[in-house]
């Protein structure tokens, strides 16, 4: 949308407030006895009062009416949406899944929230501990509603189709190759403008942040100065008719009424806030000598888990690049891994499967499934001449892995109707190339 305005870093402690209201946030305190134009001061924490600095987030809303004004809560129909991991047995093959059906708007309208589908996860939204992988699909924009998940955080990847997401702190358009973060509690609305897909990566009792460098140094990778967050931006807008806030709540889905928009915040300041981020940004690193790098150079955001070095949730990405590798086979290793990695296509081809797995697709290989290159990749790449060449480019590729056993769900086994049973076949021709006569070459 043009004209929209955002504040740039990740993580910062940001200020802003409607150029409508001038001096709407508070003089030197967060919550004085009468606030500026008569707005009350609401805190939104999204880390425990006494976490260090490094971790404690919270942002100061200071708004028309406060968020505690509603109905009761009831619980209302969860559609595809679950956090049941025993619906079906457990799978351990690689799964594949074709592209995910969007709804027809001549069949039935489906906005962001119906169009909800969990396809694997695991963990529990009660203990604060686990990884869920949704994918939506819908066709109509949410009117005189919102969203609110009170068990995680949103990491959304749109796949078709750009999304405005309308948020207590401002408006966010997100395109395919973008990203946004909608962290726990953080009200939200989604408008869409056709057939829309994507996927989302949800995290339970930790907040996703830039991974350490390391030996890479002070600059690389996902650069904090390229993420961006809204500006403060209100209505004040009564809704007699109803107007329905649905809250996420224990992997169940609940509504209240309540008859003005949430959207009312004037002005705010903190570092709890949503966020957006375009992964063209992403300062690529890769191999400029031998062998194949791990992918996780390629780690854009991770949620980290109590053990170091070990993620509840990575977001991993496979951007176009130069591949100038030296004796090397340049494409993805065969693989065992203790992670999961559950994978999808934004666009263009995987430079691993350049058939089979296609933009609005999926696949998941489970821990210790073995996973890799297809035959024809194999093939091709053995014996290809190997200049500096690009790679993946025109395409965009990512990767949600995690230290979790994920299962999936019945819908992504069975009701979908997407899941490619063939996708085993694209190893069974690899052949032996085992040659018991070889013998080194002479230097």
């Amino acid at each position: 949308m043009a004209g929209l305005k955002y504040m740039c870093g990740f993580g910062n402690e940001f200020s802003s407030e409607d150029p409508r209201c001038p001096g709407s946030l508070p003089e030197g305190q967060n919550n004085p006895q009468v606030c500026p134009y008569g707005l009350y001061a609401e805190q939104l924490s999204g880390s425990a009062f006494t976490c260090p600095r490094p971790a404690n987030k919270r942002s100061w809303l200071y708004r028309i009416l406060p968020s505690v004004k509603h109905k009761p809560f009831t619980p209302v129909p969860c559609g595809d949406l679950t956090e049941n991991w025993d619906e079906v047995e457990p799978d351990p093959n690689q799964l594949r899944w074709l592209p995910f059906t969007i709804p027809k708007t001549t069949e039935k309208k489906v906005d962001f929230v119906a169009g909800l589908h969990t396809i694997c996860g695991a963990g529990d939204a009660k203990s604060r501990s686990g990884i869920v992988v949704h994918i939506f699909t819908c066709n109509t924009s949410m009117t005189d509603r919102c969203f609110n998940n009170s068990d995680g955080d949103f990491l959304i990847v749109p796949q078709q189709g750009e999304i405005l997401v309308t948020t207590e702190f401002g408006k966010m358009m997100v395109e395919p190759t973008e990203i946004c973060v909608i962290q726990q509690g953080m009200r939200f609305s989604v408008d869409v403008f056709g057939e829309t897909r994507g996927y989302i990566l949800e995290v339970y009792g930790a907040h996703f942040e830039l991974p350490d460098l390391g030996p890479i140094g002070a600059n690389g990778l996902a650069n904090p100065r390229d993420f961006l967050c809204p500006v403060a931006w209100y209505e004040d807008r009564k809704v007699p008719t109803g107007y329905t806030v649905i809250n996420k709540y224990q992997g169940k889905l609940f509504a209240c009424q309540q008859d003005f928009s949430p959207f009312n915040v004037v002005a705010w300041h903190g570092n709890y806030t949503p966020y957006k981020y375009n992964l063209k940004n992403f300062m690529v690193i890769n191999c400029v000598a031998f062998d194949h790098a791990d992918p996780s150079i390629f780690t854009v955001l991770t949620a980290k888990s109590t053990r170091p070095g070990v993620a509840i949730a990575d977001f991993v990405i496979f951007p176009p690049r130069w591949g100038v590798a030296d004796h090397t086979f340049r494409p993805p290793y065969y693989h065992r891994n203790c992670m999961s990695e559950f994978m999808g296509l934004i666009r263009g081809h995987y430079e691993a499967k350049e058939e089979g797995f296609l933009p609005g697709g999926a696949s998941l290989h489970s821990i210790m499934t073995p996973h890799g290159p297809d035959v024809d990749c194999f093939e091709k790449n053995s014996s290809a001449e190997l200049k500096p060449e690009r790679v993946a480019e025109g395409t965009m590729a990512f990767m949600f892995e995690s230290s979790f056993s994920m299962a999936v769900t019945k819908w992504g086994l069975q009701s979908c109707q997407k899941l490619d049973k063939t996708y085993y076949q694209c190893w069974e021709p690899l052949r032996s190339h085992f040659d018991p006569s070889w013998k080194p070459s002479k230097r």
